[in-house]
């Protein structure tokens, strides 16, 4: 049976434009990292490429968690784009309620999926710090800035020319981050039996070991790619 986090009093009838991702039993989060593991990469676009062989270049190829942290950091910047596009548009067509109110949908299904990759990202920052490991504050921290500003123009310009172009091009960095995620796992037996402890666990949920954890994540990433690709059928507000 899946789980969901809590939504609080009066979300259950608006769970239908929620952006918030399951969350799943430890059985589910194996299974969720099996099929994953089973299904083929996304047809990647040149963008996409571009960004995944820059980030190889800079951090390697070599799965870490750090590196995973740089890639949380560009992960919200489509979903900050979206919605700022939407409160525009919400600006200029507010006298259009019906259509006021469907943007408005896509703007709480673009901050809860944002909210959800900045969890990732706090998580992964405990974990780094929790390990002792020092980062070199220049390929850590100023540059994934400047990556995240240069995605998100990119992200801004297609979503403003074609909307389908910035949601494919989404669902191709999730498509990455999910299989990259569920990888990780498989490289690091020893964290089925690290406990999760964070002070994040309220918030985001609460995990038997840093395994499901990370499968959890790599699952989220899943969710995101295909909230992203069923936008594809509809990429327009209206």
């Amino acid at each position: 049976m899946v789980q969901r986090r809590d939504d609080g009093p009066g979300d259950a009838e608006r769970s239908e434009v929620s952006g918030r991702p399951p969350l799943l039993s430890h059985d589910e989060l194996v299974r969720a990292q099996a099929e994953t593991l089973d299904t083929p990469r996304r047809r990647y676009g040149v963008l996409a490429r571009v960004l995944f062989t820059t980030l190889d270049t800079l951090y390697g190829k070599k799965r870490t968690l750090s590196k995973f942290k740089v890639l949380e950091l560009v992960a919200r910047v489509p979903y900050q784009t979206w919605e700022q596009v939407a409160y525009i548009a919400i600006t200029h067509m507010h006298n259009r309620v019906g259509l006021a109110r469907r943007i408005y949908d896509r703007v709480r299904e673009s901050r809860e999926q944002q909210d959800n990759e900045q969890w990732h990202l706090l998580i992964l920052e405990e974990l780094i710090a929790g390990s002792g490991k020092r980062e070199n504050r220049l390929y850590y921290f100023w540059v994934p800035q400047a990556i995240a500003l240069v995605y998100y123009h990119i992200s801004w310009l297609l979503f403003v020319l074609r909307p389908a172009w910035s949601y494919r091009l989404n669902a191709d960095f999730e498509d990455h981050a999910e299989h990259e995620y569920m990888y990780l796992v498989t490289e690091h037996p020893e964290w089925e039996t690290t406990p999760f402890d964070s002070d994040f666990a309220a918030d985001y949920g609460s995990f038997d070991s840093v395994a499901d954890l990370l499968r959890q994540i790599g699952h989220d990433e899943r969710f995101h790619k295909e909230e992203s690709i069923k936008a594809l059928a509809n990429p327009r507000f209206h």
